[in-house]
């Protein structure tokens, strides 16, 4: 088989579960936002965040680690064994600590009463940490199929528990209180566990990822290299770093929000609004992520080949086309959209465009990251992730007090923004490459345009204002179309 073809379609095994995982999840969000209040969901957002800071520090860059120093034979046996243990230590250090400190820790949360939350995260970050070196040893074994089940099972689980725990039991027990049925969901399920129950699906679906990886670990032969273990580590500390200011850009927000709100604000409710708000962005994220498991491999295969800033240039191109696109897709009917969650949390629909935005500023700077990456610059890299992680904790600090979560949306913005512009300047000192600029900024402003129209008050029934919006995005399409259909027609002749 052709390697590349080969690449490609393993990379599409290994990314469709992580992305069917992530819209799937996604799709749970009008469950929970209907049957828990704002403050409750605020507990689930400010959990989830911490949960992406800690699983960094829990893993601290093994898994590339063990990319980069795994190859055939006996030193592979080696790097898989000292990687296993490494992070089966670390993360057990992790769970004496935390569940011998879980009173003190779920109190400085604000949790107090609820120790268990700790407890459940701790198991769920530990079992998640240890999981990636065999998740990891699957993709170098060329195993994606067995990759693909284990992921699937996860999602399924995860879901299938929510479900369970979140409206079936109480529905039995609501209309059926006499069956045997209710009787038998007596004996385990606790109604004022609430928002717990998310938790305890994820560990659920969490353990039983953890028992499917176990014959993935060859524990008669394990045993750690110490030298071996100090040159992985001396490798792995640079991306914790990284991986650490990526992870502040992305959630110090949801972490810092109530402790930044005024008094006399309801801060969980507020964490719970923009929380549930954040996931509405999340649409031009998904195909950010989708973009990006296809885009990296091939990033690395064009180098090679004489027209490669071209090729860089276009995918820059009808990225940002396509961006704009689902922005506007998006926005011109966000009455609709808003549906997704429940009455309560609507009021959080003015983060939306300015989170789209910021996720479309984030993508453009993930495909500027071609120039550290083929240069070998990563840590110029790093250190534009890092500057953009101070920009974050800084315009928080400034906004959040002043503008509530409106700010934190803000600081996302003109965080990624600030990447992205930076990247682009160094970039072109180190890799020059002719992106079509003008035209990119032409349809930046033509969308802010219909979007700055869409949202004029219309008088009159409601159907006006969607008619005139569709009207105004057939017309946009239509405009790209007759300016890009030269190339688009270059593009689908290559493809067939």
């Amino acid at each position: 088989m052709n390697p590349l073809k080969k690449l490609a379609g393993q990379t599409a095994i290994y990314g469709l579960p992580t992305i069917l995982g992530r819209l799937l999840n996604y799709l749970l969000v009008p469950v929970y936002t209907r049957v828990f209040m704002p403050e409750e969901y605020g507990i689930v957002t400010e959990m989830y965040a911490y949960v992406s800071l800690l699983f960094i520090f829990l893993t601290y860059g093994m898994e590339t680690a063990f990319f980069r120093f795994a190859s055939q034979g006996e030193f592979r046996n080696k790097v898989l064994g000292t990687s296993i243990i490494s992070l089966g230590v670390t993360s057990l250090l992790f769970l004496v600590i935390t569940f011998g400190a879980a009173p003190f820790f779920s109190i400085q949360l604000g949790y107090e009463g609820h120790p268990e939350y700790v407890k459940w995260f701790a198991l769920i970050l530990a079992t998640d940490a240890i999981s990636t070196i065999p998740f990891a040893n699957l993709r170098l074994m060329n195993k994606p199929l067995r990759f693909a089940l284990v992921k699937i099972v996860n999602i399924v689980a995860n879901i299938g528990f929510n479900l369970f725990f979140i409206l079936f039991c109480p529905y039995v027990l609501a209309h059926y209180p006499e069956s045997g049925l209710a009787a038998i969901i007596n004996t385990f399920y606790r109604p004022e566990t609430g928002v717990g129950y998310i938790f305890v699906s994820n560990l659920i679906a969490s353990i039983l990822t953890f028992l499917m990886l176990l014959p993935e670990i060859p524990f008669k032969s394990l045993k750690a290299d110490r030298n071996l273990l100090r040159q992985m580590l001396g490798y792995s500390w640079p991306l914790l770093i990284f991986g650490l200011a990526g992870i502040v850009n992305e959630t110090f927000d949801r972490i810092i929000l109530k402790h930044l709100l005024p008094d006399k604000v309801n801060a969980m409710a507020q964490l719970g609004i923009y929380g549930a708000c954040y996931k509405v962005s999340i649409l031009m994220s998904l195909f950010i992520q989708t973009y990006r498991y296809a885009a990296e491999p091939f990033f690395f295969d064009q180098a090679r080949k004489q027209n490669a800033k071209a090729t860089y240039s276009a995918m820059m191109h009808y990225f940002i086309i396509i961006c704009l696109f689902i922005f506007l897709a998006i926005m011109m009917y966000i009455d609709v959209v808003m549906l997704f969650v429940g009455k309560s949390y609507r009021e959080g629909a003015g983060v939306v465009p300015i989170l789209l935005m910021a996720n479309l500023f984030l993508g453009v700077f993930y495909n500027l990251s071609v120039w550290f990456k083929l240069t070998d610059r990563t840590k110029t890299g790093a250190a534009l992730s890092i500057t953009g992680a101070a920009i974050t904790l800084l315009l928080n600090f400034l906004l959040i007090p002043v503008m509530g979560y409106m700010g934190a949306a803000w600081a996302t913005l003109i965080c990624y923004a600030s990447m992205m512009v930076m990247s682009y300047v160094v970039g072109q000192k180190y890799y020059p490459i002719n992106y079509d600029l003008k035209r990119a900024l032409k349809y930046f402003l033509i969308t802010l345009a219909i979007y700055s129209v869409s949202v004029l008050p219309i008088p009159g029934i409601i159907w006006l204002k969607y008619i005139t919006n569709s009207l105004m995005l057939f017309a946009f399409a239509g405009y790209v179309f007759y300016f890009e259909r030269q190339r688009f027609r270059s593009v689908v002749n290559k493809a067939f």
